[in-house]
């Protein structure tokens, strides 16, 4: 794929850059360990201790997502009903490190990873109570914290579609027979150019690589929070689809307070949008872990 991906760095940070950043703007933290937990698209993300989690933007596009973050995740509280991380330290722009950074309380978990459909159903009502609230935070708030409205255009399924289709053709190879079979199936399915405006506050990534769950597969974390912005809610209940079995829908839009024809339909094409996304990435990356779980929130997706 070369080094023209989304998700490469425009500039990236090892443990020993971090832990002289993090050192010298928070001197009370310089005797703690740093280790890197890993990468997303947007920042790289340092363990400090064993108490705190810090995020350094890989992107200039993800500047403004830090600083958005650090006024609007403490204002959450209040509607939180499951751990996510407060923004604790503001680093600054400096000379050693163009962006500014964030350290946050850390939110203790496993990404689900491999779990049974069993346990995954565990889990209906605790992410539908929790999109409730969320969803219930004021918009106008949130937009006056710097959130960005719709900048993905949620509601566009033409172009999605499309977009959906080229990604296909870049993992078809790295998927069975049977796999891009239900996969064109849907594409081709797929006949509404749009649907209605709604406008939420969103998590606006709501996949595995985000969330946590503890010991027994239950959810037990939402992390990242760098795509929050306003748009249709959709968005985050995607994850009814790529996360819960078909079985536990039911529970899950009843608990949320239900969902119109239209917002299922977009829900369930993001459900399979941002796992080939992360598909595509893992390929790249040769994780073959990461790979087969999207593969898996795909089918899932795609099974009623």
């Amino acid at each position: 794929m070369g080094a023209t991906n989304v998700w490469d760095a425009e500039w990236e940070v090892n443990e020993e850059q971090a832990r002289t950043l993090i050192g010298r703007q928070f001197p009370q933290l310089s005797s703690k360990q740093v280790k890197r937990l890993g990468w997303g698209w947007d920042n790289t993300v340092f363990l400090i201790g064993d108490e705190y989690v810090f995020r350094f933007p890989r992107r200039t596009i993800a500047v403004g997502s830090i600083r958005m973050e650090g006024k609007l995740l403490p204002k959450l509280k209040a509607y939180m009903t499951i751990p996510y991380p407060k923004p604790l330290f503001y680093g600054e722009v400096s000379d050693e490190y163009p962006a500014p950074f964030l350290g946050y309380a850390y939110v203790p978990g496993d990404f689900p990873i491999g779990l049974t459909e069993e346990r995954r159903a565990l889990s209906a009502e605790t992410l539908a109570k929790f999109l409730r609230r969320l969803h219930e935070f004021p918009v106008q708030a949130a937009l006056k914290c710097g959130v960005q409205q719709d900048h993905r255009n949620l509601t566009d399924i033409a172009s999605r579609k499309v977009k959906l289709e080229g990604f296909l053709s870049k993992v078809v190879e790295h998927l069975s027979p049977e796999e891009s079979g239900v996969i064109e199936a849907y594409i081709s399915r797929l006949q509404k150019d749009r649907v209605e405006a709604v406008n939420a506050l969103l998590h606006g990534d709501l996949h595995f690589k985000n969330m946590l769950v503890n010991e027994n597969g239950i959810v037990s974390g939402i992390i990242d929070w760098g795509d929050l912005s306003v748009g249709h809610p959709a968005c985050d209940l995607s994850v009814a689809y790529s996360f819960l079995p078909p079985y536990a829908r039911g529970v899950f839009f009843e608990t949320y307070g239900g969902a119109d024809e239209e917002t299922k339909l977009l829900a369930r094409l993001i459900a399979v949008y941002i796992p080939i996304l992360i598909l595509m990435q893992a390929v790249d990356d040769g994780n073959e872990a990461i790979a087969a779980e999207a593969k898996s929130n795909i089918m899932r997706a795609l099974s009623d």
